[in-house]
């Protein structure tokens, strides 16, 4: 609905929903199970939730992107696979490391985000101060190649992650598909559809 709204055409992507042919004009990476350790160095006995083909799947569709200057937009897991494509490192659980943020999951905007003043970010969403929701136990601990962190919670844990020369890579740690009423989120999709197109003007452009 994100899409549609900011005028792209979605096409889902998944283990059962392969791409017709040729190359998408722009990808999301979105939410889901946790990455599987052994593609960042993390705890191989770690009980936790894994989907390897989504994994892979999702590995060579970010590398078929970086390869081909395709806009990637990263959302929660799709943050951390993308920076972990890039040779990040992650949190692999950061519930004990908790102190200020509402930690409650959920899908209401009840966490805030700090975003660097001078990032691309910024001048996406219009402002530098978030509210988001929070649907992870896991986040960026070591930026991958390329990337710098540009937002943080209260606990200073990474939040948003982009590309130190703006190539069009954005990658947040919330879920802002459904936040699309905030002027703020909508504005991440349309940032890419705008991208996406050869001829668009810079999606720095406020809503």
């Amino acid at each position: 609905m994100a899409v549609r709204l900011c005028g792209g055409i979605p096409q889902r992507i998944s283990v059962r929903h392969p791409v017709l042919e040729g190359l998408p004009d722009g990808l999301i990476i979105g939410g889901g199970d946790d990455i599987s350790p052994e593609h960042y160095g993390g705890d191989l006995e770690a009980k936790v939730k894994l989907d390897p083909q989504r994994d892979q799947l999702e590995i060579d569709w970010i590398r078929k992107a970086l390869a081909n200057g395709i806009p990637l937009l990263g959302i929660c897991r799709g943050a951390q696979l993308i920076n972990v494509v890039l040779g990040g490192a992650l949190h692999q659980d950061i519930r004990h490391l908790r102190q200020l943020t509402y930690n409650r999951p959920g899908l209401l905007p009840t966490k805030q985000v700090r975003v660097a003043n001078d990032s691309h970010l910024a001048e996406v969403c219009g402002t530098n101060r978030l509210r988001v929701n929070s649907l992870h136990h896991q986040a960026i601990k070591v930026a991958g190649e390329g990337l710098a962190v540009v937002g943080w919670d209260l606990d200073q844990l990474t939040q948003a992650v982009e590309h130190i020369r703006r190539e069009p890579i954005i990658g947040v740690q919330w879920h802002p598909e459904y936040l699309i009423y905030l002027p703020s989120q909508l504005a991440l999709f349309r940032w890419l559809v705008r991208r996406s197109r050869p001829s668009a003007p810079d999606a720095g452009e406020n809503p």
